[in-house]
Order: C-alpha cells, then structure tokens, then sequence
C-alpha cells in the first residue's frame, strides 16, 4: 500500500514540472530574429533572371498566332516588372503536353535550372507546362529543391510553387488538366471511331497517289512507276534492302522528296493496302494518352476495311502474294510463292511435300490437298483371317511396341514445337545428306526420302564430322505448327517416334506412324508455357517413380495401357503400310502435282522480269544528266 502510494506521488510531481515548464518565459527575456518574408512575386523588386516556357498542341499554321501571341505576351510582361530580365524564351511547337517525350525546349530550360542560369518560370498556365500530372508534381518539387529554389509563376491561374499553400492547389488543378487531356482523347476517340464507321477514312500522303479537291485518293502516274517496280521486283525475289539500293541509284524520291532509300521505307510501301485500292482503319492504337506510344492493333479495338475504295496501282492478288512472301522471310524463303506439291501415283501416293521455309500453308490445306487425289484413306480394320489346318492361328495375339523394349541405336525422330531432331542412326541410314519430309495427314504417316539439291523442298538434315554423319537439327517454325495442329500435340511437350527403313531394290524410304509416339513433358512449371497445360501429366503418386530425365518425363498415350501393341494382323496388313510391300513398284520418287488451296492469280515470271527491265530502262532515262 505505501509503495503504490509513493508511486502515485511521484507521477504527480513529475506532471506540475511539466505543467510550470511550459509556462514559459517572460518575452522580454527572449529575442525573436523574425524570418525573411515571403513576397508577393509581382512586388518582389530583386533582380531575378526570367525564362518563359510557351507551348502549343500542334504544329499546325494556325497554330503559329497563338504560339507568337504568347511569346510576345511575357516579352512585354518581363519588360515591364523592375529586376527581371529575360534569360530566353523557351518553346515547344506541336507537341502534347500528357508526355515530356520530345519536349526538347522544356528538358533544355530544365537543365539550365540545374545550371544556374535561371531564377524564375513564367508560363501561361497549369496545363501548358504539363498535362501529366506526375511529370508536373515532378519538376514543380524538383525545382523548388534546387539552391536558391527556383518558383514557376502560372498567370492564368495565379499560382506561385514557392508560395508554401501552393501544392493542394496545384495538385488539384494538374489533376483536373490530366483529366481533360483524358476527356480529350476519347472525345476525338469517339469521333475516329464514328467516321470510320461510316466509311469516312484518314487519308494521310501516300507514295503513288495525290488527294483531289474531296480527298479522294487519285493516282499520282510519276510516282505510281516507283510503286510497280518495288512490288514486282520483291515478287521477282530482290531483298526490301536489294530494292532499297535500286531505288536509291536510279533517284527515285519518296512521298517527301528524299531520294535515299532504306529497307524499311520499302516495306512500308509493300505493306500499305492501299495500294491495290483496299483501306484498312485502325491498324494502330493508343492504349495509353499520357505517353502516346502506339502499339499493332491486335482486334484491341475494332478494325474497318473497305475493298476497292480508290483506284489500285497494284493487282490485289499481287499484294496479297507479297504480304506472305513479306510474313515468311524470316525462314529463309526467296522467290516465287511455292504451292503444295501432293504424289499422286505410286506407294506414296497422297503424300504431301512438307516446305520447310513456308508458313503460309495450314494444317486444313494439307488435308485438302491429300483429299483433292480422289482416294479415300480411312484405315481398314484387320480382316478375319482363315488359318489353314497346321498353320499357327495368331488372332488375340499383339505385336509388342518396340517403345517398351531400348531403343537406342533405334531410328527415331523428335518433335517439338520449333525444332525437329533426328537420331544419328537415323540419318546414317540414306547416303544422301539431303532429304525430303513428306506427310500422309489422313492416315498420319511421315515419310523421308533422299533428295538432291535442286529439290526446293529439300532440307540438310545431317554434317560429317571425323568421318560420321551427325544429326543436324532442323529448324521447323515455319512447319511444325501445323504438324502439331494436325495431330492435337500440346505445343509444350516433345513427341518422339520410332521409325523403320523400308527399302524395295534402289528404292529406299523411312517411315514414322505418328500414332505411336512417346510424349516428353517439360517436368518443371517453369519450361511450359501455360502451366495448366501439362498439369495433369506432372502429378504422381509417392510411390511411383516416374520415367525420363531431369529435364522431361517421359509417357505414353493411355491407350496403351490397356495392350502391349496392336493387334497381329492389323500391323501386318494395315492399308497403309501395306502399299510399301516389297513386292510392288513403289514410284518414291515420283515427283507430286501442284495443289493451290488459294490460287492467286499473281503476275506471272516472264512479266515480271520484262515489266522490271521496262520500268528500269525508262527510269534512267528520266535521270537528268550531271
């Protein structure tokens, strides 16, 4: 009891210390050196070096009186106040103010702050020195950090950053600019988006035509010559680059006057549509306004085209064909559009010739093209078969997939989705070190035979080191997609197959039944791309030891587990197998018949090559003498 009594008195003591020491002193013991006041900025007389910062939104003409309108405003301000002087008149001419992006005046004056060469910033208002609202908060804090601090004067708003109560304010109105830049940016959003619909497109110059009185597009004839030449000569198989320096020898101009080419100012032309009297609206859009980077409309927001809306310089089968030679370059591709080439007699018969540098075929144009020789390709079941008197009765028995037993040393080939791999006893099986991929899409068999050079389909698919051929693993980015398509393969994983080598006097083949193939599932989240996509495959129970590798599990299709392989007599005589017979003529080599699932009528070769030399011959005709 006494020692909570003690306690409680003593707490009280130290309270009235408190209580007396804020009492305070008596003030005429204490000096007070009162602070320098902050001026009003119009009645400050000191000397102060004063830079003005205009801007306007465009760089349209009409724009130029209100740009000159400012500057002379704050010349006549800045003349009129005692103490200042005017540093410089620092102005951006046609650019936004939502992005500091190219605002080289603004991020010049800005540097001359950190120099020490300015003291003060006029400018209109909020929203002329920034729309963006962080940008603004930004450099107004940057600014006002600097030594001596440096304040920026909006008059519209009469607003001064060094004035302490300035920032709520300030805060509040850059906010309200960002928002009407907003406002701005759907309004006219919306306005684009009413005139397309009702067919009323931008025209913007374009190389080959001129806008009539209506801005309609007419056809320029001076430089529609310059537009054949560069489509025909890419048809004809020259480089954007190649054309490039063509242009550039013979002076040909651009839409603006230069006579230097490059090759991206080629393919600007090759992939404009309007060309061959086509507009497509929208092929950019902006998702963000305060920084204006546009970004390929990928269906973000809606597209409108309109065929044969103005007069064509070029045939629209011609542009369609430079558009996929365009697409597939980056495979290597040159030249003439190719076709599909399907065989249409011999053992290999509905086969298809697999390019291998051509994306512009789908997995629905192979089936097509198999389908257009006539021949129905379903698989025939196994038939009931009479077992004579002695003879072994091997119906219910099944054929063990090789799968289950090692298969090294075995001829495989592996799949995934940019690459094809085969073994090395694979390509040691043909002499040729060149060969052709063929595939049968209806019965899903995959064919290599040896090819020579001059097969345009032909691919390397192996290199001697010390004497061995080694596997040379292939590029298949142009190709696989649609093998993976074809047979429902997750892009994620590897497919391998066993193959077997069948061989009718010089005839020789090797032949992979897409069906029996083992899968290689990435075994870690992070080597798929979609993680949900092989899931299913990546679960085991505790006990179980899965099959592979550190780097894949290896599995089989579920069907097998419920057999040991198929059934004796459909793997003997499956119909299509069972045209590889030793005893029949084979034909492997036979050559395949065009197929074009889109024909074009594209301008064919020997007017391409006249219309080039025609075009060439005139052109350097029309290059004035030095």
């Amino acid at each position: 009891m006494i020692e909570n009594e003690a306690k409680l008195s003593n707490a009280a003591l130290k309270k009235e210390k408190i209580r007396q020491r804020y009492k305070g002193i008596d003030e005429d013991k204490l000096e007070v050196i009162p602070a320098i006041p902050i001026e009003n900025i119009y009645d400050d007389q000191r000397e102060k070096r004063v830079a003005v910062y205009a801007r306007v939104s465009t760089d349209d003409p009409r724009q130029t009186s209100s740009y000159e309108l400012q500057k002379n405003h704050y010349q006549d301000v800045v003349s009129r106040h005692p103490g200042w002087t005017l540093t410089e008149i620092y102005a951006d001419e046609g650019i936004s103010g939502t992005s500091l992006q190219h605002r080289d005046a603004f991020l010049r004056m800005i540097d001359d702050c950190r120099a020490g060469k300015i003291d003060l910033i006029i400018t209109k208002s909020v929203s002329r020195f920034a729309r963006n609202i962080l940008d603004f908060i930004d450099y107004v804090r940057q600014l006002r950090a600097m030594q001596p601090p440096i304040g920026v004067l909006f008059e519209t708003e009469n607003i001064y950053t060094l004035d302490p109560n300035s920032e709520m304010s300030l805060s509040f109105i850059s906010t309200l600019a960002q928002e009407e830049s907003h406002t701005k940016s759907e309004v006219m959003n919306s306005s684009i988006e009413m005139r397309f619909r009702r067919g009323i497109f931008l025209t913007p110059a374009l190389l080959g035509y001129d806008l009539d009185d209506n801005g309609n597009l007419v056809i320029n004839e001076e430089e529609a010559k310059t537009v054949r030449l560069i489509f025909f000569l890419y048809l004809y198989g020259y480089s954007s680059s190649e054309i490039a320096d063509i242009l550039t020898k013979l002076g040909r101009p651009t839409k603006l006057k230069n006579t230097t080419w490059s090759s991206s100012s080629v393919l600007g032309v090759l992939q404009n549509e309007r060309h061959c009297g086509d507009v497509l609206a929208r092929k950019t859009w902006t998702p963000n306004f305060l920084d204006h980077k546009s970004k390929k409309n990928r269906q973000d927001r809606n597209q409108y085209r309109q065929n044969n809306h103005h007069e064509a310089i070029i045939s629209r089968d011609d542009f369609i064909a430079v558009q996929r030679l365009i697409a597939n370059a980056k495979y290597g591709h040159k030249g003439i559009l190719p076709v599909l080439h399907v065989i249409s007699e011999g053992a290999l018969k509905g086969f298809v010739s697999i390019n291998p540098r051509w994306s512009g075929f789908k997995a629905k144009d192979y089936l097509e093209a198999t389908s257009n020789i006539n021949k129905q390709y379903s698989i025939t079941p196994s038939k009931e078969m009479h077992v004579n008197a002695g003879d072994f009765d091997l119906r219910g028995f099944e054929i063990a997939r090789a799968q289950f037993f090692s298969t090294i040393n075995k001829i495989s080939v592996t799949f995934s989705y940019n690459h094809v791999q085969f073994s090395a006893t694979c390509v040691r099986k043909f002499d040729a070190m060149e060969i052709e991929m063929l595939i049968h899409p209806h019965s899903l068999l995959f064919v290599l035979r040896p090819a020579s050079k001059d097969c345009k389909n032909s691919i390397v698919w192996a290199k001697n080191t010390n004497n061995k051929k080694i596997p040379k693993p292939i590029s298949g980015a142009a190709f696989l997609p649609n093998i993976f398509e074809l047979l429902s393969w997750d892009s994620n994983c590897k497919y391998r197959i066993l193959g077997t080598k069948r061989q009718n006097k010089n005839e020789e083949i090797i032949v992979f039944n897409l069906r029996d193939t083992e899968i290689l599932i990435p075994n870690s989240s992070t080597d798929i791309d979609n993680e949900d996509d092989c899931e299913s495959f990546l679960s085991f129970d505790d006990d179980i030891e899965p099959l592979g590798n550190k780097n894949n599990v290896l599995a089989y299709p579920e069907e097998w587990a419920y057999s040991f392989g198929n059934e004796y007599y459909y793997q003997t005589q499956a119909s299509e197998l069972s045209t590889f017979a030793e005893n029949k003529n084979w034909n492997s080599n036979a050559k395949g018949e065009t197929y074009n699932p889109e024909p074009l009528n594209v301008t064919n070769i020997n007017d391409l090559k006249e219309g080039i030399s025609t075009m060439i011959n005139d052109m350097k005709q029309e290059v004035p003498n030095e």
